[in-house]
């Protein structure tokens, strides 16, 4: 039985790693028992003590301290929910075994995905239900993976963290609510179970009109981040988050859906938008984009640009929300976001993860001057940038390149937040079939040293499914030896 699922998980990795984006360790010294003052005191290291031999003249090591430990910038590991979900959702001797090789491995962290795509949780909540099932790619057709353990799958990985020495941050996918699967496998989240509203989810404006995006088929649902039912729903699930003992929170897809400019249309938005700038839409969205409009054309128009710095606002105040929900809860746990580095065109994405000292509008002709006023590292601890460049892009000072992301995003934060940049090594340009064990050593070299704090790999199914584990040991001990 145990062949055939990791027969099925192997070929369903493919599928699952497609599907999603994507420090120092606190440690208390233990002080002994207090001894009171007419306690006898520990004996002394003579040679009358046979646990120490006393000295050697002989030794010309002797009473010489061992050299420290070389630990450098974190170097975490992303488990993402869904493309991990067969080997751990109902093991922990899984669990276990890989957190050890990790550690082997030369990583100091992992981020663990605890809520993917779906929705749907694993860890405690009372605010959604936990997370029962995953579509999944076997030969010949999708089918649905069970989990049938109930033990709490974030606080095992706390657990073994802690046992071999590993920092745990814990991510959730943020602006999303279930997902329509394809070949008629059917649907799962909250949307689709009467947990929360239809209304909640994004209104696209497509070639034929405003459409909820629960009618338009297989894909995954997204919410609009300007309702405020939605703002508050996923506060509660960050709240109940942010009471486990992790090192940080990151939150993914914290963006509108589709990364185009087609979402959100709903009337909460307008409402929202009219407000924003002071005055009514006379032809809803039209006076913005033309239907099915997902991208800016050569001529910008004020009230274009005004939307788009509407849009980042409203992930903004989200993001400066559950900083605050957070920190109430755990002051002490690292908060923050993944993002795609490709700063230039994240703004289809709704998402300005600048500093607010940064000036996009010197730089972009599409930003407003209060474009800016919405950058969000302030709000956070850490930032995880997804540096997703090709094979043949690892150096470099531009966009498109692992380096290049790094380096620029050191000027885009403008030194309000640290972060760790990193590459996706199974989606990416060159990286698709395997087989790139050998630019592991260039590739930590071009992350890690062009990020402030660190760096990460996407994905934890990629080191597995192509046997990077020894690949990039390697390339850790070799940045390592340059310390």
């Amino acid at each position: 039985m145990r062949t055939l699922r990791n027969i099925l998980l192997a070929v369903s990795l493919l599928s699952f790693c497609a599907c999603s984006e994507p420090e120092d360790i606190l440690w208390n010294p233990e002080w002994g028992e207090i001894k009171e003052p007419d306690a006898k005191p520990d004996q002394p290291d003579t040679p009358d003590n046979p646990d120490n031999p006393g000295t050697n003249p002989d030794d010309p090591n002797q009473g010489q301290q061992p050299e420290p430990e070389k630990v450098g910038k974190a170097r975490l590991v992303w488990i993402d929910a869904a493309a991990n979900f067969g080997d751990y959702a109902n093991s922990k001797a899984n669990i276990a075994a890989d957190m050890a090789r990790i550690k082997e491995t030369g990583f100091t962290g992992v981020i663990v995905e605890v809520r993917p795509t779906t929705g749907g949780l694993l860890f405690n909540s009372d605010v959604e239900k936990p997370l029962d099932k995953v579509d999944a790619w076997i030969p010949g057709a999708y089918v649905w993976l069970e989990r049938t353990e109930n033990f709490d799958y974030l606080q095992e990985f706390i657990n073994v963290g802690k046992e071999v020495g590993l920092d745990v941050y814990a991510a959730i996918n943020t602006m999303v609510g279930g997902k329509e699967c394809p070949y008629g496998l059917g649907s799962n989240g909250p949307l689709f179970d009467g947990s929360i509203s239809r209304d909640w989810a994004s209104v696209v404006n497509t070639q034929d009109g405003l459409v909820n995006c629960m009618d338009m088929g297989a894909g995954t649902k997204f919410l609009n981040p300007a309702n405020d039912e939605v703002v508050e729903y996923l506060l509660g699930i960050l709240e109940d988050l942010a009471s486990y003992d992790v090192k940080g929170i990151i939150l993914d897809r914290c963006r509108y859906d589709d990364n185009d400019l087609k979402s959100d249309f709903s009337e909460v938005s307008r409402k929202k938008f009219e407000e924003y700038i002071g005055k009514k839409v006379t032809n809803w969205p039209d006076d913005i984009f033309s239907p099915g409009q997902g991208s800016l054309e050569n001529y910008v128009t004020e009230m274009q640009r005004s939307w788009m710095t509407f849009r980042a606002k409203m992930i903004h105040d989200f993001m400066e929300k559950a900083s605050d929900r957070v920190h109430s809860v755990n002051p002490d746990v690292r908060f923050g976001a993944y993002v795609g580095a490709w700063y230039s065109s994240y703004y289809m994405s709704g998402v300005n993860w600048a500093s607010p000292n940064y000036s996009a509008k010197s730089a972009y002709s599409w930003a407003t001057p209060e474009y800016s006023q919405y950058g969000y590292a302030d709000h956070c601890d850490l930032m995880i940038i997804g540096a997703y460049a090709s094979t043949k892009s690892i150096y470099g000072n531009s966009e498109w390149t692992m380096q290049g992301f790094c380096k620029r995003a050191q000027t885009i934060f403008a030194g309000d937040v640290p972060f760790i940049g990193g590459p996706d090594i199974g989606n990416s340009t060159g990286f698709e079939n395997g087989g790139q064990g050998k630019l592991m050593p260039d590739i930590v070299d071009a992350c890690i040293n062009a990020s402030s704090e660190g760096m990460f790999f996407f994905d934890l199914c990629h080191i597995k499914m192509y046997d990077y584990w020894s690949d990039i040991k390697n390339a850790f001990d070799q940045y390592l030896e340059t310390l």
